[in-house]
């Protein structure tokens, strides 16, 4: 598995951390940055990510930031990506399972690196499950077809 990472400085800690624990999991990682605790501006990191999954450079995408609520709405701004902030268990399960989400945003000063590496577990092992979901999942993608232009 191919998987896209980045973060801001307030979630560059989290990342390095994140990145050992996909390695060693067997996943390809991607590394767009941010290199080092320097002030940066999460959108940059963000765009980065989620243009690699549209262009299907990457299967999947993780963005952390201090809380993730600035990278997941970034990210939910390129077409063609469900991003979810999950800080639990069941919030990622549940972001997989049922959102088909294709990047997860968690917030470097939310959680610790155990926690975090266990929701990277449970989400990355998720399957979408379909049914009544897909129904859902369509919905939001026609919507985002007829309001963004390309």
């Amino acid at each position: 598995m191919k998987i896209a990472i980045g973060s801001d400085h307030a979630g560059f800690r989290l990342k390095e951390f994140l990145k050992d624990f996909l390695r060693e999991s067997k996943c390809e990682v991607v590394d767009f940055g941010t290199d080092s605790e320097e002030s940066v501006d999460y959108p940059d990191f963000a765009f980065k990510v989620c243009e690699s999954i549209v262009k299907q450079d990457v299967q999947f995408g993780i963005l952390i930031c201090g809380t993730g609520l600035g990278m997941s709405i970034a990210a939910n701004k390129v077409k063609g990506i469900r991003a979810s902030l999950c800080n639990d268990l069941f919030a990622a399960r549940c972001a997989r399972e049922h959102n088909d989400a294709n990047v997860l945003c968690m917030g470097g000063r939310v959680l610790g690196e155990a926690l975090a590496k266990e929701i990277v577990k449970i989400w990355l092992n998720g399957e979408f499950q379909g049914g009544r979901h897909e129904r859902r999942i369509q919905k939001i993608t026609e919507y985002e077809r007829k309001t963004h232009s390309d």
